[in-house]
């Protein structure tokens, strides 16, 4: 090669690397498979909401049921043949079903209907005392493991992984209640819905949680606390739960996720209030926001 030649070649590897950090790292095939969430938008219809996905740079929908979104009820009523016809006119796949209503004892129908679309999987609540620490933790997180026995050999016939999401005021709640939970529930059908929100704010703990739970993170929710959810407030106040508006530096977390592989599902989240409302006053804003939320999380 030419002196000039690599010259060029060399700035131009350059360029990219300071463009985007992952690019330069041993995981620069790395990219997130996306999941859109349809309570983002939400009692939006769904057809809307399957037309949505593939301009947000996913391939698959995260069907929510109320009171987030009413999508799952709007698929009842519609029926599952017209649901896969609407699926296959966007080339979109049904990712994954998001059930905390029913809980991770009431999953066996949602499973079957799961498994008549490939879809592989569903998010759920745990299920136990709360508030618990150390050695008392850990004992009911092995009770939980031990009654999702049977509910898991349904998952197995089923093809279905079941997520639980660590979420406040729960028994899965805390890093120890998850790295327990997968400890004493080997199976490959349970997983972990990673929620950052509910988590300290810290980027290099959340980072080092992925690297132990990981290769077990089934769903993970690109959304940090900002300003909470659960209170009325201004929409610009709200909407710093997504990834690039708050404070949270998603860096250190993209690049675990990176190191580690990451192949689960990585979904762009925020919780609007009052539940049942889009996070944005169209359904085009919607998608904006998350497309400039995932803008951000590919420049890290």
């Amino acid at each position: 090669m030419k002196r000039r030649q690599f010259c060029q070649l060399a700035a131009t590897t350059a360029t990219a690397c300071m463009a985007s950090p992952l690019l330069a790292s041993d995981s620069a095939a790395w990219r997130p498979k996306y999941l859109l969430g349809s309570c983002l938008y939400g009692y939006a219809p769904v057809a809307d909401v399957v037309a949505e996905v593939r301009k947000t740079g996913a391939k698959a929908i995260d069907i929510w049921p109320k009171v987030h979104g009413n999508q799952r009820e709007q698929i009842d009523a519609m029926g599952a043949d017209a649901f896969a016809e609407l699926l296959a006119k966007h080339d979109v796949q049904l990712g994954c079903l998001t059930q905390y209503r029913l809980g991770p004892f009431r999953l066996q129908d949602e499973m079957r209907f799961a498994e008549k679309f490939g879809c592989k999987t569903i998010v759920a609540g745990g299920s136990g005392p709360k508030g618990l620490k150390g050695s008392e933790l850990k004992r009911a997180v092995g009770e939980f493991a031990e009654k999702m026995k049977p509910h898991l050999a349904v998952a197995a016939e089923t093809g279905v992984t079941i997520a639980i999401e660590n979420h406040a005021n729960n028994l899965i709640e805390s890093p120890d209640s998850m790295k327990w939970l997968i400890e004493l529930c080997p199976s490959p059908h349970l997983g972990i819905a990673l929620a950052p929100y509910h988590l300290p704010q810290d980027p290099d703990a959340l980072a080092g949680l992925i690297h132990e739970l990981c290769p077990r993170i089934e769903v993970f929710y690109a959304w940090q606390h900002g300003m909470g959810s659960t209170t009325k407030q201004a929409r610009e106040l709200e909407m710093q739960q997504m990834p690039g508006r708050g404070e949270l530096d998603f860096a250190p977390i993209m690049h675990a996720l990176a190191e580690e592989s990451y192949s689960g599902w990585t979904e762009i989240f925020m919780h609007s209030f009052p539940r049942g409302t889009a996070i944005a006053d169209t359904t085009a804003a919607v998608t904006a926001d998350v497309n400039r939320a995932r803008d951000y999380l590919a420049s890290l």
